[in-house]
């Protein structure tokens, strides 16, 4: 699903009226027509409805369905936050085509729940037309108060275009904003619908088609919202008649004394995700550990001198291995030492294989991320979480968080990689600006080991021949929808890596036969 800013929405429109002489007033009225049709095909014929309408277009919106449910035979009643004269436009030729008997003014702060409270609580269905797309500060005065008499009513809320106080764009709630059940926005999805915390306001997502011609929509700047159907082109059925040999060998290096772990997590999720052969290289003080742990990865012990991590005393032995290795895996629970941040960075200078580097890998590239310039591989994918992000960038954590889609974007533009910024919606950057969000997950993957189940994949499919924006993108997704079935089962609390690691075939299972192949 195809996803905007606010600000390309507006310039969507504008184009839509003045190059396809499409007038506002008939957007308009396509719009408040799409939400009745939801309306009514979720709450019957029939019912109670406030409108809580602001005075502009998202307020003519709302006019336009109080006028249609009213013809339909809906109780409805219209409270509008401004006084008449402040309504213009096409929003005020559809507040004049209201009886005027449903519509009422409050413009007073403080009266609104005086008046109104007892019919908005007892409402079948709140309609939130107050404030759309364009609202850029917080929430206040009779605004503030609307919203907070929509959330305390505990009534079922249909939002039209946004929540009410949800930053179109970046999905932040601008002090305070509406909780819908039911959000009924137009042409295309805006950031704000799936960003966290707009993302929880929202509700369910309905995309209504208001006439703009599927050209301009095309054409439109935009993102990629990764939803199930959003994958099902990236799946591929095995031939009856393939082996090992067809699905990649994959080289994992990782691990030290107390992080063994993390080795055996990505190395396991590699198999899992379907590689036809996976390699563990670590410190071989630890072998024995990981012989324990592993059963379907080969391991390949490296000389350590007894220290249980790796150094650049390694590189030799690494390197013979590197040889039949379609896609290699550097990183987790590597640990911090300076011998072994020389290793990591002089497999940058080598590698030509398609390399993901995740974890401690990524905390030895935030001494010199210069180093990336002279990587040899054209499919690098680095994998951080926001804190890793902060030290590759040398910013804080809520700055990064702040600006999740433009400094990954910026990130992987500038040193030619594929970026994986993890989180509640990770973000997905290639090196030529494009940019998916991604759609599937959980809070229950807030726990230790995730993201190298997510290494894991992402090496594996590389493997497996899959190109690294396609890797990027299904291997994201497919850790999030393992993780929600493990939720369906288990809830989102005290789910583990190991959990969504023994999911992955399934998660997989139910992809394909979703998507028919």
């Amino acid at each position: 699903m195809k996803v905007v800013t606010a600000h390309t929405m507006q310039e969507l429109d504008k184009q839509a009226i003045k190059e396809c002489e499409i007038s506002g007033l008939q957007l308009m009225e396509n719009a408040g027509s799409s939400c009745v049709n939801v309306i009514v095909e979720e709450f019957g014929a029939r019912g109670r409805c406030i409108v809580m309408a602001g005075k502009g277009n998202n307020g003519g919106d709302g006019y336009v369905i109080a006028r249609l449910l009213s013809q339909q035979g809906w109780d409805v009643k219209v409270v509008v936050l401004a006084v008449r004269e402040d309504v213009s436009g096409d929003a005020a030729t559809n507040l004049d085509r209201l009886p005027g008997s449903i519509v009422n003014y409050c413009t007073s702060e403080g009266q609104l729940s005086s008046l109104y409270m007892e019919e908005v609580f007892q409402a079948d269905l709140i309609v939130d037309a107050l404030l759309g797309t364009g609202l850029c500060s917080n929430v206040s005065g009779i605004y503030h108060e609307a919203v907070d008499l929509i959330n305390a009513s505990g009534r079922p809320v249909v939002a039209v275009d946004i929540p009410s106080g949800i930053h179109g764009t970046n999905g932040r709630a601008l002090g305070e904003a509406v909780r819908a059940c039911i959000t009924v926005t137009f042409a295309i999805a805006k950031l704000g619908h799936v960003l966290y915390p707009g993302a929880e306001h929202t509700g369910r997502l309905v995309v209504a088609d208001i006439g703009i011609p599927p050209k301009l929509m095309e054409a439109a700047s935009g993102y990629e919202f990764l939803e199930e159907t959003t994958v099902h082109q990236m799946l591929h059925r095995r031939d009856r008649q393939s082996h090992k040999g067809d699905f990649g060998h994959c080289l994992v290096i990782a691990g030290s004394t107390g992080k063994s772990g993390a080795a055996v997590l990505t190395a396991n999720s590699a198999v899992r995700a379907g590689s036809g052969l996976v390699t563990l290289a670590a410190a071989e003080s630890i072998h024995t550990v990981l012989e324990i742990k592993t059963t379907e990865v080969m391991t390949s012990p490296l000389p350590d001198y007894g220290s249980g991590y790796l150094t650049d005393n390694a590189f030799q032995a690494i390197r013979k291995l590197l040889a039949d290795k379609a896609a290699v895996a550097v990183g987790p629970g590597l640990g911090c030492h300076q011998g072994t941040h020389a290793l990591i960075k002089n497999l940058v200078e080598t590698v030509t294989s398609p390399l993901v580097i995740d974890a401690d890998g990524l905390n030895a590239l935030a001494e010199d991320v210069t180093i990336l310039k002279r990587k040899k591989t054209n499919q690098l994918i680095l994998t951080p979480h926001p804190g890793e992000m902060s030290r590759l960038v040398g910013s804080s954590v809520p700055d990064v968080e702040a600006i999740r889609i433009s400094v990954s974007q910026e990130f992987a533009r500038n040193y030619g990689v594929y970026l994986i910024l993890k989180g509640a919606r990770t973000i997905i950057a290639s090196p030529a600006g494009t940019v998916a969000i991604n759609g599937s997950g959980n809070p229950g993957m807030a726990s230790g080991g995730m993201g190298d189940v997510l290494t894991g994949i992402i090496v594996s499919l590389l493997g497996q021949g899959c190109a690294s924006w396609d890797a990027c993108c299904l291997g994201v997704f497919l850790h999030g929808f393992a993780a929600d079935m493990v939720a369906e089962d288990k809830g989102e609390i005290g789910i583990n890596a190991s959990d969504v690691m023994e999911m992955l075939p399934y998660a997989y299972k139910r992809l394909l036969m979703n998507a028919r192949l």
